[in-house]
């Protein structure tokens, strides 16, 4: 018996999921809702799907088996909240919830309720980032003491009209769009971190949210991690997010395409690799899938949720609860970044010099030389 859902937003990723989920063989698409009559009007018309624009009134007519929500990141709490009082079952596009507290109530509700729940971070669903995990797990890397993740690509260019991205109280900029992603990912990998420090959110081209995130991560049992994220680099043609791990025996380093491991003792029979270097690319790793569009991934976090409703299971691969827990860390850099912010104007003011006299020449001249010293990194020479 096929599954019957509904799909709340088609935007970009809306639009997607729309094509994936309408292509699956144990899927029956019930209903859509938007707040665009265009686009409505044109389903409705070409389509014949049955189109909403007010998704309390869809749950309640349609009782979907499960519901799939791909709207504005502030509207996710309501819509999630309204579902799972329906008993239905929920996938939610990230970022879960721009409120921790609230994330943390609806990951209960849905266990208390025993409905299966997913958010989108697709990365957890990437051939060569199941790979780390596994190797991670079966500790490869020996002692885990530092990791570094990346994400940069071309979303914001040119200061330029607002739209739902490029504002703060709708949930936008790079650090829910981009580094969010990098932050699931090393929860996903290696755990959230206990603290984190030096965080820089850097405004570019925006006016509301920054385009550059940057941050230390902490943990209690002495590893370190980074994180750098950038949406104004027109050097990638899209999204490109790295990771990299250093541990006592190695090292591994991944992206999308492919994951290197270098390994000081080996080798690791169980585990295939040789000391030294060692590849393993994503199209060796990735099971095909029924439906290719923009990655296999895409299509493999949502028949991922599609089966584990039919079998009932609650235990999916990216619960509201591990979503619950990178929007913790997220608040964790917002926070940090607002304690740590620095008068740049105190970055240029020179120290007080001491008049000139014999005894003191020695220090008068050290402090010259801080000061110029200090010119000379203001000025860009490093």
């Amino acid at each position: 018996m096929k599954l019957r859902v509904a799909l709340i937003g088609l935007g970009k990723m809306g639009l997607s999921h729309y094509a994936i989920i309408n292509s699956h063989p144990d899927v029956t698409l019930a209903a859509i809702c938007d707040t665009s009559g265009y686009v409505l009007d044109v389903l409705n018309k070409y389509v014949g799907i049955k189109c909403y624009t007010d998704y309390r009134k869809m749950l309640d007519e349609e009782r979907p088996d499960a519901v799939f929500i791909a709207t504005p990141s502030r509207f996710h709490g309501e819509m999630v909240k309204a579902a799972l009082d329906r008993d239905c079952h929920v996938f939610c596009e990230k970022p879960f919830c721009l409120d921790v507290e609230e994330g943390q109530r609806l990951a209960a509700l849905a266990e208390s309720k025993g409905l299966v729940n997913q958010v989108g971070y697709h990365y957890r669903f990437v051939g060569a980032f199941q790979e780390v995990k596994r190797l991670v797990d079966a500790d490869v890397l020996g002692r885990i003491h530092h990791l570094q993740v990346e994400a940069y690509g071309p979303v914001v260019l040119k200061p330029k009209g607002s739209t739902w991205r490029t504002s703060k109280q709708e949930g936008g900029g790079c650090l829910y769009d981009y580094a969010c992603h990098g932050i699931d990912l090393v929860n996903y990998i290696v755990g959230p971190p206990d603290a984190v420090g030096g965080t820089v959110l850097n405004k570019v081209f925006s006016r509301d949210v920054e385009d550059e995130v940057y941050s230390t991560f902490f943990y209690a049992d002495g590893k370190t991690g980074q994180i750098a994220s950038n949406w104004s680099d027109e050097s990638n043609r899209k999204m490109s997010t790295t990771l990299t791990i250093w541990g006592t025996n190695g090292k591994i380093a991944a992206d999308r395409q492919a994951l290197q491991v270098y390994l000081r003792d080996g080798p690791n029979e169980a585990l295939k690799l040789n000391k030294g270097w060692n590849t393993r690319y994503t199209t060796e790793l990735t099971e095909e899938v029924w439906y290719y569009l923009r990655g296999e991934e895409y299509s493999s976090q949502i028949d991922h949720f599609v089966q584990c409703v039919k079998a009932g299971r609650c235990d999916t691969r990216s619960t509201f609860r591990s979503a619950a827990a990178t929007d913790r860390v997220a608040a964790m850099l917002i926070k940090d970044a607002d304690s740590s912010h620095v008068d740049a104007s105190a970055l240029t003011r020179p120290l007080p010099l001491p008049e000139k006299q014999s005894a003191g020449r020695g220090i008068y001249q050290k402090l010259t030389e801080l000061n110029d010293g200090r010119s000379f990194f203001k000025s860009g020479h490093r």
